[in-house]
């Protein structure tokens, strides 16, 4: 089989090799330099270098005009070019889910649409433009958050008190996200068009659980639950958080089904996030997003750990049309509950980094399983991120019930805090004449 990846998630996060028989099958890997540069040496694989200066998708269109080759599967394991996966197996005649089924589960107002005509809870929301051809109006009031569509990591993501606030915010022109307020103000030339690629919807009190696993022909075939503690918008803001494994029901796994169902979302991995709404007695499920994809963070790490199933060499062998029901290695039996940590240190960036404060007493913990903190001097993050060896500290730890997991992290985040000083001004070079006439007398 001749297989295309564009590839954009460090190779090490993937791990092509354990889902794709690169002797078997000829492997093509297009993506930037710095890409490229994650794949092994000694891989078995063809290596195509692109600009990066536009969608992928367009790109490889470009390359393929000039040096036409066939491809039996095109794939992505990127959530931000599933879109340009999808565009070019429609324009390449490959097999795969159409444009149409992959936007289903990247765009937030398309799948909240979709999970609430299955009869499923979701957040009352409106897209943006819609909102303030309202007046700033809302079929709720209270507090209310302005978000992307197809964002990721809490990123532009914003919470205000009322609806007429975050109205009055966005038309005024000082939401402090750089293309909704645009250098030309908010009726600048770009004002529209970023509009409609954000939405506000109602925030909704409560827990916040992911679910992830493995679906193929529309069956869930391995599922875990998982509860956040902190938020990834907290993360975003400059706080600490994780997520612990918890039990679920088959309730719960029907319902999961049924919000993968009405999103399309047929093979592969998914994470899927809802919130059990504070106050209800029946501890229904709201949902909020899901993505046809893995969780980030240790998502894959825990999630072998405590199943033994490695989600994207899984995913892999589902796209390339594999039967894996049935192929599962044995979970470990002690069965104990992971969870994983992050703390942030992208909202410090600019400062020289001293190191991490208070950590001693949990770093060599009998109940840590991984470990990855940031040394001291190194630089900090300027983008968000989750991942071990750019933010201030990355872990998974294990405990025999969620409350064990929970109660350490929390123990953790409390005892944590970030030490940095202002960074040293750079050296300026003394000047050197550059004729005699420059010297003073």
């Amino acid at each position: 089989m001749k297989i295309l990846v564009l590839h954009r998630v460090p190779y090490f996060k993937i791990e092509y090799h354990r889902g794709i028989s690169h002797d078997l099958h000829d492997v093509t890997y297009f993506g930037t330099d710095t890409a490229l540069a994650t794949l092994p040496p000694g891989l078995r694989c063809e290596r195509v270098s692109r600009p990066g200066a536009r969608p992928a998708f367009e790109e490889a269109r470009d390359w393929l005009a000039e040096e036409p080759r066939a491809f039996d599967r095109v794939i992505s394991m990127s959530e931000y070019e599933l879109l340009d996966a999808a565009r070019l197996r429609e324009h390449l005649g490959v097999p795969g889910a159409p444009v149409d089924q992959v936007a289903l589960a990247r765009d937030k107002v398309l799948m909240k649409r979709a999970v609430e005509e299955a009869g499923l809870r979701v957040p009352r929301f409106l897209p943006l433009p819609s909102f303030l051809r309202l007046g700033g109006r809302a079929p709720w009031n209270g507090r209310t958050v302005l978000k992307p569509h197809r964002g990721a990591s809490s990123e532009d993501v914003l919470v205000y008190a009322t609806p007429r606030e975050a109205a009055a915010a966005v038309t005024e022109g000082r939401t402090g996200v750089a293309r909704l307020d645009g250098p030309d103000g908010p009726d600048g030339p770009d004002a529209g068009p970023a509009r409609e690629d954000f939405q506000v919807e109602e925030f909704v009190a409560g827990p916040i659980r992911h679910f992830d696993g493995l679906v193929q022909n529309g069956e869930v075939l391995a599922l875990t639950a998982s509860e956040y503690l902190g938020t990834c918008l907290e993360y975003a803001q400059g706080r600490p958080m994780g997520s612990f494994q918890i039990g679920f029901s088959a309730e719960t796994r029907a319902w999961v089904s049924r919000a993968l169902a009405a999103v399309r979302i047929e093979d592969g991995t998914f994470h899927l996030e809802a919130i059990v709404q504070a106050g209800d007695p029946d501890g229904e499920l709201v949902f909020l997003e899901v993505g046809n994809r893995v969780g980030g963070a240790d998502v894959v790490a825990t999630f072998e750990l405590a199943t033994g199933i490695h989600l994207p060499s899984y995913e892999l062998r589902v796209l390339l049309g594999e039967p894996v029901a049935g192929t599962f290695p044995e979970p470990d039996a002690d069965r104990l509950r992971y969870a994983w940590f992050v703390h942030p240190g992208h909202h410090l960036a600019g400062r020289e980094y001293r190191g991490l404060e208070g950590a001693g007493a949990f770093r060599s913990g009998p109940r840590v399983v991984t470990w990855h903190e940031l040394p001291p001097g190194a630089p900090l993050p300027d983008h968000i991120t989750y991942q071990a060896g750019e933010t201030v500290l990355a872990g998974i730890v294990a405990g025999d019930t969620p409350e064990e997991t929970r109660e350490w992290m929390a123990a953790l985040f409390g005892s944590l805090s970030v030490a940095t000083r202002p960074a040293a001004a750079p050296l300026t070079p003394p000047l050197v004449p550059e004729t005699p006439e420059q010297v003073p007398a």
